[in-house]
């Protein structure tokens, strides 16, 4: 909750009040600064504090989109309460078009951070130092990494009974339990307390329409439960279909069994049972194709839409329900 006094980065927001600040703690080697853009909005009434951030990963740019269109919409202007807004929280990894960070560091396996190991070590120290102790909520939107689309899903931690209901007010298609990933982003809010929906939609340097509009109704869901602020007219407006959100706590993925040309036979979020042929295999020859099957029944939460596969590469991400 807010007090009368809220500093961010050594900036004091007063109530009502909206600003962009710049966290600039590291430098390129040819000394030039590299900012990153924290917008703050602050209601004039007292309400939660939420985080959204994208850009863990500079590569996945869908996230990235959600977070901008709900800046360009002001939607982050809430009317309870204070909404920090971080679009792209490894710029270095945007300007790039890169997953990792300029010392070739996962960003998202190096939290909380330290203030004396390697850069994207710092970075994320002052990301928990700086803007963490500030929020109750955070949404954290990412994509598929390299050419795995995800279907808009969110991934939430078990036996957390708010956040499953969170989650759940969101309203994607898929709701994944998944275990604590060591170091991350998502790992170390919930050490701390803080309550975190982490997005997944999407792959990476792509921007698709479905998977940012699922994005940014989810949030105004989100804001709307929270008592942040009332969309009922924008989500009339912009709301499209409504799932019925599915639980999952079991996956698996089916793994190439050779190398070649993959063809993709199934819609990502159908359904498939054991034995149906979900995709094939072949050489660019025309010598030989196999077929995919499906090993047990279950929905596709990701497909691999890259054309070439080598053998072992994970293709299809099925649940086990």
């Amino acid at each position: 909750m807010q007090s009368e006094k809220i500093e961010v980065l050594g900036h004091a927001i007063s109530n009502g009040k909206g600003v962009q600040l710049n966290l600039d703690i590291a430098k390129l080697h040819t000394r030039t600064k590299i900012q990153v853009p924290i917008i703050v909005e602050r209601a004039k009434k007292d309400g939660p504090t939420l985080l959204i951030t994208a850009g863990i990963h500079g590569n996945e740019i869908n996230g990235i989109e959600i977070v901008r269109k709900l800046i360009s919409k002001k939607f982050n202007k809430p009317e309870r309460g204070m909404v920090i807004c971080i679009p792209v929280v490894n710029v270095f990894g945007f300007l790039n078009q890169k997953r990792q960070f300029p010392d070739g560091r996962d960003l998202n396996r190096v939290f909380p951070g330290s203030p004396r190991g390697s850069l994207a070590s710092r970075f994320a120290y002052h990301i928990v130092k700086e803007i963490v102790p500030l929020i109750d909520y955070c949404i954290d939107y990412h994509t598929g990494g390299d050419g795995r689309f995800n279907v808009p899903q969110i991934r939430i931690s078990e036996n957390d009974d708010e956040i499953l209901n969170l989650a759940k007010i969101f309203a994607p298609r898929f709701v994944i339990q998944t275990e604590h990933r060591d170091k991350s982003f998502r790992h170390t809010l919930q050490k701390l307390n803080k309550k975190v929906l982490l997005f997944e939609g999407g792959k990476s340097l792509h921007i698709d329409d479905k998977v940012t509009n699922a994005g940014v109704v989810g949030a105004l869901r989100i804001m709307e439960n929270l008592g942040m602020r009332d969309f009922s007219k924008e989500l009339e407006s912009i709301e499209g279909k409504v799932f019925n959100t599915r639980i999952i706590t079991k996956s698996s993925w089916v793994r190439a069994k050779y190398s070649g040309m993959f063809h993709c036979f199934i819609r990502l979020g159908s359904k498939v049972n054991k034995g149906d042929i979900i995709g094939s295999i072949s050489d660019p020859f025309g010598y030989f194709e196999r077929n995919i099957k499906a090993q047990f029944p279950g929905y596709v939460i990701c497909i691999n839409q890259s054309p070439i596969v080598n053998q072992g590469d994970a293709i299809f991400h099925i649940s086990k329900q």
